[in-house]
């Protein structure tokens, strides 16, 4: 049973009709025992009333054979035993009584009896309890007779009151149905009841995640697009150059413009993807306990080829291991691009050192070069997509994409660090990253 209205309507009015049946056996039992009440009380009236009428000339006639037996047998005897009256012989009910109320056996029935003394006479009245019973049963059934009829008004009046409850739920299924990628407007939370309106306010803030999602996604698609062009139409003309060359220094001057120009594009192209695997909205990777002085470590590694073919020299400062809770690959891409950035912006001959350390409760990763820096003023907008800022590439034939710290950004976001730019004591730029220490990893002190 999947729909909701069914579970509660079954739900109600099995609840009503437990109800209305312990209502109604509780209504039966008082019945038959306020009727059985009744019925002895009819008995001491019919004794009382025997007993007031004098001699035993002045009772009724016992009934004669073949008719119906009375719903009250009444017999009455002197003191000494001697019968008076009788007025049902077949009874078979005792000579000898037992005063007030007792049940007998006799002639194959049970009786209800009561007797009395009273003016040198012994009165007993029976009443056959099967009788009783009956009467008192008929009784409580229809006691019971307005429960029954009130069933099935019950049931369709518990039906129309879900319906109505539940109508708030069909409002927003509809809103939510209506809804697609064009229109992520918020959804109405008026008149809801307090039930549905955490749905609605949690469906608003997915809606309103959606929303901010595809907005980045045609911003990310129309900056690269834009970012592409340039690329794409030097490339055509260095073919174009190519094909015209008049000799072999003019085709291998264009070769090599040529293969620059596929490396510049190949760079951004795999920028662009990394930046797009990294933006807000996507889902992030499981995180693991990871030492960042070795990251950092194999970072520099990785990076000393393009480091040695400029002749920079890449100093690590990391002491002792750091642990953070990190995604292996993402933390890779992250370094990857602080010192591609910093090799980039650094002249030849120069430095660019790297540190980590733990302080307080951080982890703290510190990338300087002896480059031209950004300007503070600039510093805030060098996390935007595609900003590039004044500072040019100390290498001309390695332009940045502009996507470099928008990725350190994002991943940092990621795994709950901050990011930071500086004046580097090297005269260049200083990026710090401060990663939140693992909950077992708290310091007691710095490790430097």
């Amino acid at each position: 049973m999947k729909s909701l209205r069914a579970r509660l309507s079954v739900f109600l009015l099995a609840a009503a009709l437990l109800a209305a049946g312990v209502t109604g056996l509780l209504t039966y039992r008082n019945t038959l025992r306020e009727n059985e009440q009744l019925f002895d009380y009819q008995l001491r009236q019919t004794a009382l009333s025997l007993r007031d009428q004098g001699t035993a000339a002045g009772l009724p006639p016992a009934p004669g054979p073949g008719e119906e037996a009375p719903s009250v047998v009444a017999q009455i005897w002197t003191m000494n035993g001697t019968t008076l009256y009788l007025s049902h012989p077949d009874s078979g009910l005792p000579d000898r009584a037992v005063l007030g109320f007792s049940n007998v056996d006799a002639g194959n029935r049970r009786w209800r009896v009561y007797s009395m003394a009273a003016r040198g006479r012994i009165i007993q009245v029976a009443q056959p309890l099967e009788l009783r019973r009956d009467l008192a049963a008929a009784a409580a059934l229809r006691s019971l007779r307005p429960l029954l009829i009130f069933a099935p008004l019950m049931a369709l009046l518990i039906w129309l009151l879900v319906d109505r409850a539940l109508r708030p739920v069909q409002r927003l299924a509809l809103e939510v149905k209506r809804r697609d990628a064009a229109s992520l407007e918020p959804l109405p939370e008026h008149d809801l009841p307090s039930e549905v309106e955490p749905v609605a306010h949690a469906i608003n803030s997915l809606l309103g995640r959606l929303k901010l999602a595809f907005d980045s996604q045609r911003a990310f698609v129309a900056d690269a697009a834009h970012e592409l062009r340039s690329p794409l139409t030097a490339l055509t003309l260095q073919l174009q150059l190519l094909s015209r060359a008049s000799d072999a220094a003019a085709r291998e001057a264009a070769a090599a413009q040529l293969r620059q120009g596929v490396e510049r594009a190949s760079r951004l192209i795999e920028q662009l993807l990394t930046a797009a695997r990294t933006a807000p909205g996507e889902a992030p990777a499981p995180l693991a306990r990871l030492d960042l002085a070795e990251a950092a470590r194999q970072a520099l590694a990785d990076a000393w080829p393009q480091a040695e073919a400029r002749r920079i020299e890449l100093a690590l400062d990391a002491p002792a291991p750091v642990t953070i809770s990190a995604d292996a690959d993402s933390l890779r891409i992250l370094m990857r691009n602080l010192l591609d950035n910093a090799i980039r912006y650094t002249p030849q001959g120069g430095q660019v050192a790297v540190n980590v350390a733990q302080r307080g409760e951080e982890a703290l990763l510190r990338v300087d070069d002896d480059g031209p820096g950004i300007p503070a003023a600039e510093r805030e907008r060098a996390f935007q997509r595609f900003y590039r800022g004044q500072a040019q590439a100390a290498d001309a034939d390695s332009t940045g994409s502009g996507l470099g710290l928008a990725i350190v950004a994002n991943i940092a976001a990621r795994h709950g660090a901050l990011v930071a730019l500086d004046d580097a004591p090297l005269g260049g730029l200083r990026v710090e990253v401060r990663f939140p220490l693992p909950a077992q990893a708290h310091p007691s002190g710095e490790s430097r």
